[in-house]
């Protein structure tokens, strides 16, 4: 990581364990940099987690990369901000997810498959894995929570074709 992005755990930072779950199983782990903790939303930082490089064909994961993830307790999705390690902006990546939950050092997270894609310069906006959510068959198995998933999705779409998804992040 860059100068300008501290190490998870360094001075200044209390370090948080990021656990993403999909379908009942942990999906990643990882640890990261809490950066702001209101009470509402929860603000971490970390490093591109995954192995090696992600090409989603719009955008490209890799080493080096930061992502700044802001979670909600009381909203079902997460924003997160892609930049290279030199700070650069990529865009922001924003997972539908039930409300996260932040206890002893662990910010747990359930992934409900929906996901949007928001260019840097707000230009490309792409709903993404909606098969994948028809196929999970959650729309069957918790008709609320495949609601409130799609509510979410449709919000952030919103939000980000008026300009307004950073505003979220202030």
């Amino acid at each position: 990581m860059s100068a300008s992005f501290p190490e998870p755990g360094a001075p200044g930072g209390e370090s948080v364990a990021v656990t993403l779950t999909k379908a009942g199983r942990v999906k990643i782990r990882y640890p990261a940099e809490l950066v702001q903790d209101d009470g509402t939303r929860v603000s971490v930082r970390a490093p591109w987690a995954a192995p090696g490089v992600r090409d989603f064909g719009f955008v490209r994961f890799e080493p080096g990369d930061v992502l700044t993830e802001h979670y909600w307790r009381d909203r079902w999705f997460a924003v997160k901000e892609v930049r290279t390690g030199d700070g650069v902006l990529k865009g922001w990546y924003c997972d539908i997810t039930r409300p996260a939950v932040l206890a002893d050092g662990v910010l747990a997270v359930e992934d409900l498959d929906l996901d949007l894609w928001v260019s840097a310069d707000g230009t490309s906006v792409l709903r993404l894995d909606e098969d994948e959510f028809d196929a999970s068959g959650l729309a069957g198995r918790d008709p609320a929570a495949a609601g409130e998933a799609v509510r979410a999705l449709d919000e952030l779409e919103r939000l980000a074709r008026a300009g307004e998804l950073t505003g979220l992040l202030a």
